[in-house]
């Protein structure tokens, strides 16, 4: 068997409000809540996947602040080891209510509401991102370097 990271997005938007958009979504039959996040597809810039997949699951465009860290994780679930690269970043504009078709909705919830969800949360980086966020972790985003060929 051959070893297969995963290189996944994930991205923490926070309001003016002091809130954070969290992404209501079914995976593996369960329904659980997590920052909007997902793969990066094959040659596609990593910043560019974290606007792509925050659209696609919210509706929202944003503009990215800050890089706040890469994670790995390796669930328990299937055993696949996935790369999180973290970003914050401030919502733009609401731009479509079509989301894609695993997402239920887009939630903008209280920092006091997030660890709450308990076990609904999609992994335990979803609560330990949005800690690092908070507790004033933050990167330029020019530390992530995309050389395409």
């Amino acid at each position: 068997m051959t070893w297969t990271p995963h290189a996944t997005v994930a991205v923490i938007v926070e309001d003016n409000q002091n809130r954070f958009l969290l992404v209501e979504e079914r995976s593996r039959g369960q329904v659980v809540f997590n920052q909007p996040a997902g793969h990066v597809e094959e040659d596609e810039p990593i910043l560019q996947a974290a606007l792509r997949e925050t659209l696609e699951e919210t509706g929202w465009e944003v503009e990215l602040r800050h890089f706040i860290g890469l994670y790995t994780y390796k669930a328990p679930a299937n055993g696949v080891t996935y790369y999180r690269f973290c970003f914050s970043a401030r919502p733009v504009r609401k731009a479509t209510d079509k989301l894609d078709d695993d997402i239920i909705a887009a939630h903008w919830m209280t920092p006091e509401a997030i660890p709450d969800l308990g076990n609904q949360l999609r992994s335990p980086l979803v609560l330990r991102c949005l800690e690092d966020y908070r507790n004033g972790k933050r990167f330029p985003l020019d530390v992530i370097v995309d050389q395409q060929t």
